[in-house]
């Protein structure tokens, strides 16, 4: 009897060839490059930024939260519309955004219109980060080519801020602070161009299935919010009105965004999406990862120039081989021992590598004479190859568990949990470090000393959060099924031998 014909899926297009895959992936990774690069690239730049358009102190620091905010905030709406309209087009839609942003930000000669315009690059980073994991699944459907491809798009992601840091020093110092964001606009052209007729096309659900207008207006306010506050703590102070009433405020609207979802007919989010052990756990790890590690990519950088007097770019020489460790085990190893050992293993051995690297930075020396890249660094930067075990393989677990129409839900629910680490990461290390810092600096230790104390301390608060990262993945991370053996008959012995 002949199998029953079956209706494609519109989320389900014919599967593209090997090339088209291997094309798209390089679109998908280069958008996220070019994110992630805008995101390191800056930081660099702001003195002569503060310089030129005049910012105050306090107004400078919006060049940042402009971003993040925009960008953490829309992340978790932009990837289910991206599942309701098409994740091609939303993935398109952003890259333009950020683009013709990046333009707008490169031509600002006003503080308000280089602060606007990071909005909209933020904006447009949601829209097309959002989605880039979900179409990325959907392409690679084999555990060991989806591993690979992971690995490859965390690689750019963990890279691209190492790159960022160098290449913003370059560009300020060669040319103007205004070619942080001109450099965006070849790389976005050609990657609208490319991607265009690289990437599968998608209908997706259709608005119907899940237009829930106020609750993306609670989700997006409440995370917008949140963030605010969080990225204040350091100016307002953890315990202070402004922080307290912000951040009850967001807790309010998410609390309702949560109830809304619930009840709503055609939710948003829909929170079944929680029902899956990989997708909650996954994102819990990464938010505890991605907190403690900001200590690394940050407070690292700023140990080496404020106490041992590196130049910008001596510093993102010197840390160039984290990134090139990352990248090694990301694209050599990483799938293979993903598909051999499964993914949870794999993730517990890159935590407690990382743990081995803040342990090793709260032992750093406070004096320049005193400090040795080779023995105080160097093996830093080496064991920083547990990021390239651990984010590929939660990356698989935190996608793994949603359904392939929720898979731009998930992609976003992922990158959303990534920027409220990083946010917590921000807020609380450098307030620590900087609270620490000042109760060494008032007791009579010098400068330097001081100033590593308090980068030791958050070091330290940092092993602790990958430490809870790796309790949390024990208990809720599950190893894969074991698969059944195939049965074979016991060979009979003949009665004349028994």
């Amino acid at each position: 009897m002949p199998a029953p014909a079956t209706t494609p899926s519109p989320l389900a297009p014919p599967a593209p060839s090997p090339r088209s895959r291997r094309l798209a992936l390089g679109v998908l990774a280069t958008g996220m490059l070019m994110t992630v690069l805008d995101g390191s690239i800056v930081t660099v730049a702001m003195p002569a930024i503060q310089g030129d358009l005049g910012f105050t102190p306090v107004g400078l620091s919006w060049v940042v939260n402009a971003y993040l905010i925009a960008f953490g905030a829309l992340l978790l709406l932009a990837g289910r519309l991206g599942d309701l309209i098409g994740r091609k087009r939303m993935f398109l839609a952003g890259t333009a955004v950020f683009t013709a942003a990046s333009l707008i930000a490169g031509l600002a000669t006003s503080p308000e219109v280089l602060i606007a315009a990071r909005f909209l690059q933020g904006a447009g980073s949601a829209m097309a980060s959002a989605v880039g994991l979900g179409i990325l699944v959907t392409l690679f459907t084999e555990p060991r080519e989806r591993a690979g491809a992971i690995g490859v798009f965390s690689f750019t992601g963990a890279a691209g801020a190492s790159i960022g840091q160098v290449l913003g020093g370059v560009l300020t110092d060669a040319l103007t602070w205004n070619w942080i964001f001109f450099i965006n606009l070849p790389i976005g052209v050609a990657v609208l161009l490319v991607a265009l007729p690289a990437l599968p096309g998608d209908r997706g659900l259709g608005l119907k299935a899940g237009a829930d207008t106020l609750g993306a207006l609670l989700v997006t306010s409440g995370l917008m919010l949140g963030i605010y506050a969080v990225v204040k703590i350091e100016t307002y102070g953890a315990t202070s009105a402004h922080t307290l009433g912000f951040g009850a405020l967001a807790l309010v609207l998410l609390a309702a965004f949560l109830v809304r979802q619930a009840t709503a007919r055609n939710p948003l989010m829909p929170l079944r999406i929680f029902r899956s052990r990989s997708v909650l756990g996954a994102n819990l790890v990464q938010m505890l990862m991605v907190a403690a590690l900001f200590s690394f990519q940050i407070l690292v950088a700023l140990y080496m120039q404020n106490v041992l007097g590196y130049s910008a770019a001596e510093t993102g020489l010197a840390m160039l081989p984290a990134a090139a460790v990352i990248g090694l085990v990301s694209l050599t190893v990483s799938a293979r021992l993903n598909s051999r050992f499964g993914e949870r293993k794999v993730l517990l051995a890159g935590l407690v590598l990382l743990v081995g690297v803040l342990g090793l930075l709260t032992r750093v020396p406070g004096q320049a004479d005193r400090a040795d890249y080779l023995t105080d660094l160097l093996p830093v930067m080496l064991l920083a190859a547990g990021f390239g075990l651990a984010l590929p393989a939660l990356t698989s677990l935190g996608m793994s568990g949603a359904k392939e129409a929720d898979a731009g839900l998930a992609s976003g629910l992922f990158n959303t949990t990534q920027q409220i680490g990083m946010a917590l990461g921000i807020a609380v290390l450098s307030t620590l470090a900087a609270s620490r810092t000042e109760s060494l600096t008032a007791a009579g230790a010098p400068g330097p000393e001081a100033l590593t104390g308090g980068y030791h301390l958050a070091f330290a608060v940092g092993a602790a959060l990958i430490l809870v990262a790796l309790a949390v993945a024990v208990a809720v991370l599950r190893g894969p099924k074991p698969s059944p053996r195939p049965v074979t008959a016991e060979p009979r012995t003949p009665l004349a031998a028994r």
